[in-house]
């Protein structure tokens, strides 16, 4: 599902030798692309906001909240955390948090052993200390908490859980970093499938990551009028697509 930055890139090259307004080197296209795709990544969530408050179309495929959703369930992934002195660490591409899960293992009477995935509510260290003194409320194995600060997170269950093992992460991950790469063949750059990264964006998408990195490069190469009918472009795009 991803989106070939090779095609990006010649499609970004084609329109600026076809309106002869320069060139943009692969080092600059990967900065370009890597900041186009970052933007279009956050328009997402406020996008899914503005559209999260109209009806939809009776059509689902006309259905923008719809279309947002499918866009973002592609970063959707579940990963282990690691573990640094007392804390779980989040892993390094979390964008936005989800939800952490407990795995309660329990054993019935044949010794059969089960494992279920259970939701750890989220509470503040104040609400913890209040919560653990009485056994109506203090945590368990199918009840769990967790504690979040800027050191990490703490998961509570019938004791604090210590093993990754037991703990995922449901979240958000950010895009991979884009990379168009290349050997140089004849004093010129050819492109190196194996050592590229594509874009990770939904391939609806394309057109406006062509857009924004054709933006991108008229501020580069100091041609106002490039920039100002690549922004009108995108503004048209947006325009259409809340229509």
């Amino acid at each position: 599902m991803a989106i070939s930055v090779n095609t990006v890139y010649q499609r970004v090259l084609g329109v600026l030798n076809k309106e002869q307004r320069g060139y943009v080197t692969a080092q600059e296209f990967n900065l370009f692309a890597n900041q186009a795709q970052q933007d279009l990544f956050e328009q997402y969530f406020y996008d899914i906001n503005q559209f999260g408050r109209v009806p939809g179309n009776s059509t689902e495929y006309s259905d923008m909240v719809t279309l947002l959703n499918e866009k973002i369930n592609i970063f959707e992934t579940i990963d282990a955390p690691t573990r640094v002195g007392n804390y779980f660490i989040a892993p390094s591409n979390l964008y936005r948090l989800g939800s952490i899960v407990y795995k309660n293992t329990t054993t019935n009477s044949f010794g059969v052993a089960s494992t279920e995935q259970i939701e750890a509510e989220r509470i503040n260290a104040n609400e913890f200390l209040y919560i653990n003194s009485s056994p109506l409320t203090k945590p368990t194995n199918t009840r769990p908490v967790f504690i979040s600060n800027t050191s990490g997170i703490k998961v509570y269950a019938n004791s604090e859980v210590t093993d990754v093992a037991l703990v995922d992460y449901q979240y958000i991950k950010k895009p991979a970093t884009v990379n168009w790469a290349y050997q140089i063949v004849f004093n010129e750059p050819l492109y190196d499938a194996s050592n590229s990264v594509d874009f990770e964006l939904h391939p609806a998408d394309e057109a406006d990551l062509v857009i924004k990195i054709l933006e991108l490069a008229g501020i580069l190469i100091k041609d106002l009028n490039l920039y100002q009918v690549m922004n009108q472009e995108e503004q048209e795009t947006i325009q259409q697509e809340k229509a």
